[in-house]
């Protein structure tokens, strides 16, 4: 049987729900303010932050891995295990916020990656006081045991983020699904009322159209979070934003930016134009083919 198959049926394995679910309700009750969330998400910066804070414990422990082969290595390999151990903290916090606002099958891997992680740490920390107490072998047996756990936790987080599409980037194809230039969309006596978003479709690309007065705002309409239709989704903060109706990403209409995660990356806008009736939109940049 192949990795593959194996993670195919860890996706579906519904018995992990069970845990899960309370974890997830706890996280989502503990992380409930606002500027905490887009903190953890990575809104700040446009990016998620997991994957860059988890190069610290993943390197430091690497280190200390090579380090134990070599004379004398003890010691500076006790202090990068230390680091290590303190910088998976902040990797963990991050992580579990953005495990909190995934899809189903996403959350039963992630709960394994998780628990690979947690049992890896573990394993680095008594090995920690394995060679404060003088078992210096025994400390470097409990870091490799600890290093080769890890290594199942990376694989299970590169199978959310490559396989899955977990923290990807889902409005990302946009630009290379529509043709260059101003495309008809539809007629102008065709859209719906003020204020109520719907879905229109150009070539292959669904796009949310909200009439506002004698504005209208077309955005690409599959979130970039995890594609939740925005056009089923509320308009808020007074107009001014529309909130993915299946994790509450929220982006400004004005010009697509993330004003509340999970996503971090902005929803692609269109220019729009009205001639002889018709509503007429271009995506800056795009480039279809």
């Amino acid at each position: 049987m192949r990795i593959s198959d194996t993670l195919d049926r860890l996706e579906n394995v519904s018995a992990l729900d069970r845990v899960a679910e309370p974890i997830r309700e706890a996280v989502r009750r503990i992380l409930r303010p606002r500027l905490v969330r887009n903190v953890l998400h990575g809104v700040w910066v446009g990016h998620p932050l997991h994957p860059a804070l988890v190069q610290v414990p993943i390197g430091a422990f690497m280190s200390a891995a090579v380090l134990d082969l070599l004379p004398g290595g003890d010691r500076p390999a006790r202090v990068l295990i230390v680091t290590g151990t303190a910088a998976a903290a902040p990797a963990a916090v991050t992580g579990l916020a953005d495990w909190a606002q995934m899809h189903e099958q996403q959350q039963r891997v992630g709960l394994v990656h998780a628990g690979a992680n947690s049992l890896g740490l573990a394993c680095y920390v008594a090995s920690l006081n394995s060679r404060l107490r003088g078992r210096a072998g025994a400390g470097r047996a409990l870091s490799y045991s600890g290093l080769c756990v890890l290594t199942v936790g990376a694989f299970l987080g590169g199978h959310l983020a490559y396989r899955q599409a977990a923290g990807a980037n889902h409005a990302e194809e946009v630009p290379h699904l529509v043709p260059a230039g101003w495309q008809d969309l539809c007629a102008v006596d065709d859209l719906a009322g003020e204020g109520t978003p719907q879905r229109r479709v150009l070539d292959t690309v669904p796009l949310m159209v909200l009439r506002q007065g004698e504005r209208i705002h077309v955005l690409s309409d599959r979130c970039s979070h995890l594609s939740g239709p925005l056009h089923e989704g509320d308009i808020t903060d007074d107009g001014a934003c529309v909130q993915c109706p299946w994790h509450g990403s929220t982006f400004r209409l004005e010009d697509g930016s993330v004003a509340r995660g999970p996503a971090t990356a902005p929803q692609p806008v269109f220019d729009v134009r009205v001639l002889a009736g018709r509503v007429e939109v271009r995506l800056p940049h795009a480039h279809a083919g």
